[in-house]
């Protein structure tokens, strides 16, 4: 199998071409970017009924309820709620067969690893905060609801920074007019005041996101189907768990509002209310969660969340102002409102700029190359011919992946020979991540370059129909995989898939010099 020695930087000197995955994606990430606003526009409606049910029932105003429930009490039923949503949802949609299967006591089960039992803890954290955020007494709810989004928002660069993944200019300025939204806004907040409890519950908040964010940044966010999904899934499984076990420490500890919310609230009127508050909070994990996952930066992923309850906090303050009589929203929130849709455009760009060239060019043709593990040969003529394209100007024409047919746990990066040589040669790979081979990925593809005979005959079976458009890059024969220890052995590999490569561009019509 061919392995790495770690994941070198993305840098490049002055000159170089710069590709990979984030270049190769554009047919792809302008899916996914109208996916993720669809996923925006979900999340935006589960917010609305979540605040709303929130805020009546801590400062009791729901109908058979007597007086303000507090958060701490309410919070119980609220992950009970959400566990019971969360398994119904698990089992409808078929997505608890993404949890991996471990051998414990001799015997396989399906159990989370240890990266996603942690996100479940972190992610538990931001769970209940978020909840409990809302139900300070005297502490404004916007204020609150402010502070959370600026945390977050302020967050998400410095998520990226740290996993060195490239934010571009639209996501910039998205993540900007996110936090003037935010900045204009709290014109709007009447009382600044901060008790000790929300403060420190604002800061147990931030950390659940900095825990979360680094993690799924770690074993997810790769693109990969499998991957990814495993880690909704198995973080998905164990957040309300971790949250259940939390409070109930707590209630043991003698904490007496958690021990009032295991009691008898949980079969008075109130504990139904909170239970559906988790309910609904359900949704909004699962939308919110599959907007992270996107391969895309967390300065693009984030205010996508961002102005989505952004906006939903503005029509709940409506709603409020409509059914209860409160105050309705002020001028700042209004300004604010112009600078959310700036950045929902700013957003929208990368979709609205790919649907603008799929009406003035032809579809561009997708041409896959075949390995084994997904991290040397594969991902080497993936990078040349989106160099070689680049430098064409044909990237609009063909687009390349690469996959492979033997991949023991997907997400590993390209080795550190193949990175080092493809630097040499005047390419600079992005961010690599290997991936299985699939049968869905065989049928996109108009040609299938494999590296050996072998290969060859491992696509053709995983995908029969594929067989005629299925050979060697090189038609000298195969290209032996270089190894892992010997440099020279990867640029002779270099060496031979760039000019096969560019024989098998000319033959889709594409001249590279």
């Amino acid at each position: 199998m061919e392995g790495g020695h770690g994941e070198p930087g993305p840098g490049g000197a002055a000159g170089d071409v710069v590709i990979g995955r984030d270049h190769r994606a554009g047919a792809r990430l302008s899916t996914a970017g109208e996916t993720v606003l669809g996923l925006a526009l979900g999340y935006f409606v589960a917010y609305i009924p979540y605040a709303l049910l929130t805020k009546v029932l801590s400062s009791g105003l729901v109908p058979g309820v007597h007086g303000p429930v507090g958060g701490l009490v309410l919070i119980p039923a609220s992950a009970i709620g959400q566990l019971i949503a969360m398994l119904i949802f698990l089992i409808a949609s078929g997505f608890w067969r993404y949890v991996r299967e471990q051998r414990i006591w001799g015997r396989r089960a399906a159990l989370p690893g240890r990266d996603t039992l942690l996100a479940g803890l972190f992610t538990a954290l931001v769970i209940g905060t978020t909840t409990l955020n809302f139900t300070f007494l005297g502490v404004s709810l916007l204020f609150m609801l402010l502070l959370m989004r600026a945390g977050v928002l302020i967050l998400s660069p410095i998520a990226d920074l740290v996993c060195r993944r490239k934010v571009h200019a639209h996501a910039w300025l998205a993540l900007g007019l996110s936090l003037l939204a935010v900045a204009v806004a709290l014109g709007d907040v009447n009382n600044y005041r901060l008790t000790a409890g929300a403060l420190l519950s604002l800061c147990v908040y931030l950390a659940g996101y900095v825990g979360r964010f680094r993690i799924m940044s770690k074993v997810a966010k790769t693109g990969v189907r499998v991957v990814d999904r495993r880690y909704f899934v198995e973080e998905h499984v164990m957040a309300p768990i971790f949250l259940m076990l939390l409070c109930a420490a707590g209630a043991v500890l003698g904490q007496v509002d958690l021990r009032a919310g295991f009691g008898a609230f949980m079969i008075m009127p109130a504990g139904g209310y909170a239970a559906g508050i988790g309910a609904l909070y359900e949704c909004l994990f699962i939308f919110g969660t599959l907007i992270y996952l996107d391969v895309r930066a967390y300065a693009w992923c984030v205010p996508v969340n961002r102005v989505a309850s952004l906006f939903s906090g503005l029509v709940a303050s409506y709603i409020l102002m409509v059914v209860m009589d409160l105050p309705p929203p002020g001028t700042a929130q209004l300004v604010a409102l112009g600078f959310i849709v700036g950045a929902i455009v700013m957003l929208s760009y990368p979709a609205l700029r790919a649907r603008r060239r799929r009406l003035v060019s032809p579809p561009q043709r997708l041409v896959l190359f075949v390995c084994g593990g997904n991290q040397a040969r594969s991902p080497i003529a993936e990078c040349i011919s989106l160099g070689l394209l680049a430098a064409a100007r044909a990237g609009h024409l063909v687009s390349v992946e690469s996959a492979g047919v033997k991949v023991h746990g997907a997400g590993a990066p390209m080795t550190g020979f193949a990175y080092a040589v493809l630097r040499e040669s005047g390419f600079v790979p992005h961010r690599h991540r290997s991936r299985p081979l699939t049968a869905e990925l065989c049928r996109r593809a108009v040609a299938i370059y494999c590296m050996t005979g072998e290969q060859c005959a491992a696509v053709i079976a995983l995908a029969p129909e594929v067989a005629d458009r299925t050979q060697c890059l090189d038609a000298a024969g195969s290209i032996p995989e270089p190894s892992a220890t010997s440099v020279d052995e990867h640029r002779h590999a270099v060496a031979i898939i760039r000019r096969a490569v560019r024989q098998r561009l000319a033959e889709h019509s594409i001249a590279v010099v």
